[in-house]
């Protein structure tokens, strides 16, 4: 809790007394209970690929939200996204006896075990589910707050229309491949951002599921890269052609720019993904070694961003002295240093300021920087 505390999260009195009571280790069983403690996100389950599914988000960003949030007492709340109730179990400690909880997943054994370790924990007061989260849960509407503990590409009109009139949602908002942690409220003839904060969940499925694309490039090291849109593509991805390219990058750009971790995290994602659609995502798990060089590193993987086009693709990776570079074909490398180059320029700017705006699709707006969705149109702006 007191580790929580110190990265500026459960600034909430409600949120940091749920944190303090209820216990996250009865939603881990099958973890010794210093496991369950760590500030990290734990994979509850996995598809037929490896694919991460479902998990247990680590505290850190589970407090932030529902900072964000701001439930009180006697709150009705729609989560979606159950995972293993353990966020739940908060919101129903945060709303107390005269509060509600409804969580629904797409996943019936999701729903049964999380419904084993909200019985085992003692909490009451929690419905959950087994729907499709985008279509909500309109018996029990309207909700004063809803939180999507997923990674939504779109906001779907059934929340928006089962959410109180003075209500606020919560949702990890995909802003062309990257996520936000978005609290929206109702601002005249649109929705209107509160706050945004870095975050990264594994992608709803179902009715809203987005465009996006996940490939495993090695099964052994979980080499795998995401795409934000893989209409991108103009056709099927050769995993072998770009794991030849990563093994033998064509050509080095250093950028001379040097940066903190924090501002890799929360800054060049979301500007290479707003300005260039040819973007992608690599990671790895801690076995691999293909990203030894990533800017990104942790003890259980690494992590990097690039371009990919026609003529080859290329990485950002991080030499000894800290130095950004970028490997890979010639043209996108360059490419991809010059993003480097702009984003250190305008300083290195990221979520610090922003705002976003959602419109009903099609309404004429004003802004630099517009992202269509199916249900709606997203406006970012920067104060």
């Amino acid at each position: 809790m007191a580790h929580v505390r110190e990265r500026g999260a459960a600034t909430n009195a409600l949120v940091a007394d749920a944190l303090r009571t209820v216990p996250r280790h009865i939603f881990l069983p099958d973890l010794p209970p210093d496991a369950a403690y760590r500030d990290e996100a734990i994979v509850t389950k996995r598809d037929q690929l490896g694919i991460p599914t479902s998990s247990s988000s680590q505290p850190t960003i589970m407090a932030i939200m529902l900072d964000q949030l701001g439930a009180v007492r006697g709150h009705k709340v729609l989560e979606v996204g159950t995972g293993t109730g353990f966020n739940a179990a908060l919101l129903a400690h945060i709303v107390g006896p005269k509060g509600r909880v409804v969580s629904i997943d797409l996943d019936q054994d999701v729903v049964d075990r999380a419904e084993e370790n909200l019985s085992a924990a003692g909490v009451e007061r929690v419905t959950v589910l087994t729907a499709d989260g985008a279509l909500g849960h309109p018996d029990r509407a309207p909700y004063d707050r809803i939180i999507a503990t997923v990674g939504v590409w779109d906001l779907a009109p059934a929340w928006l229309d089962q959410l109180a009139p003075d209500g606020r949602i919560v949702v990890p908002l995909d802003l062309r491949g990257v996520q936000r942690s978005v609290a929206f409220e109702r601002e005249g003839d649109h929705w209107a951002s509160r706050s945004a904060q870095p975050c990264g969940f594994m992608r709803m499925r179902g009715a809203l599921k987005g465009p996006e694309g996940v490939y495993v490039l090695d099964a052994d090291t979980q080499l795998t890269l995401s795409l934000p849109d893989v209409e991108a593509l103009a056709g099927d991805l050769d995993a072998e052609a770009v794991v030849e390219a990563l093994d033998d990058p064509e050509t080095e750009i250093r950028t001379g720019v040097s940066p903190e971790r924090i501002e890799l995290l929360d800054g060049f994602g979301l500007w290479l993904a707003i300005r260039e659609p040819r973007w992608f995502a690599l990671a790895e798990a801690g076995s691999g070694t293909r990203l030894r060089h990533a800017p990104l590193q942790a003890p259980d993987g690494r992590a990097t961003v690039g371009m990919l086009d026609d003529f080859g693709l290329a990485t950002m990776r991080l030499d000894e002295g800290g130095e950004l570079a970028v490997a890979g074909a010639e043209q996108p490398a360059r490419e991809l240093a010059g993003q480097i180059t702009a984003w250190n320029e305008a300083g290195r700017p990221g979520s610090e300021g922003l705002h976003i705006d959602a419109y009903p699709p099609g309404t004429p707006v004003d802004g630099e920087y517009v992202i269509d969705k199916r249900c709606v149109r997203l406006v970012l702006s920067w104060a």
